[in-house]
Order: structure tokens, then C-alpha cells, then sequence
């Protein structure tokens, strides 16, 4: 099954489209075109692990407390990948570009991985 990602509302939009441009294929969602711009943390979350969709955030502050509470919880947690804000734009792209291509969806099943991997 191959990686589906949820791109929460203060990714930078430049990653979206340069991603977009690197893997013509890439499944990524806004949560803006899915009715979640203003959702809390934990609402994005939900409807990432209902839908089975890793959620991308530059958001390290608040998230990985909610996401690993989910896990702790036994409640599903597809994946998290925290970008830092100091991470250049290209290198970002490369990581998820990687990880779209080179892993599958299970693999990120109760991780909260920040980027980038290496």
C-alpha cells in the first residue's frame, strides 16, 4: 500500500507544490480542501488515522504530544513526520519524495518521525 499523506494547514505550501512537481503521482491532501482548516490538533489527527493517511506538520511543537497520547491511548496513529521549519524547502521535498516512493504505508503505522531521516 503506498504512502498517503495529509498535509496539515502550516505546511509550507512550497513543499506541496515542489513534491507535486517531483512525483506527478504523489497522494497528498490539504486539510484545507478537506474541510479542516481551523480543525484542532486531535481533529486532524482523527481524520488522518481514519482515512489511513500520514499527516506531514511543521508543527513540533504540539503535535507529537497528541499524536503519541493517541498511540498511548490504543488509538490509531497512521504516522507523523515533523518537518522543521529550519529544513530547506528542497530538502523536505527529497525526504518525502524518498519516503513515498521507497516505503509503504504500514511502515509508518505509531511513528512520529521527524525529518530530515538520516
Amino acid at each position: 500500500m503506498s504512502v498517503g499523506f495529509v498535509a496539515d494547514e502550516n505546511l509550507d505550501n512550497d513543499i506541496i507544490l515542489g513534491l507535486r512537481r517531483r512525483l506527478e503521482t504523489v497522494d497528498i491532501v490539504r486539510v484545507q480542501d478537506v474541510g479542516l482548516r481551523t480543525a484542532d490538533d486531535t481533529a486532524v489527527l482523527q481524520w488522518a488515522a481514519e482515512r489511513g493517511r500520514v499527516l506531514v506538520t511543521h508543527d513540533v511543537r504540539t503535535i507529537p504530544g497528541f499524536a503519541h497520547a493517541r498511540a498511548a491511548g490504543g488509538l490509531p496513529l497512521p504516522g507523523v513526520l515533523l518537518v522543521p521549519t529550519s529544513l530547506p524547502v528542497a530538502t523536505a521535498i527529497d525526504e518525502l519524495a524518498m519516503i513515498a516512493e521507497a516505503s509503504d504505508q504500514t511502515e509508518w503505522v505509531g511513528l512520529v518521525v521527524y525529518l530530515p531521516l538520516r
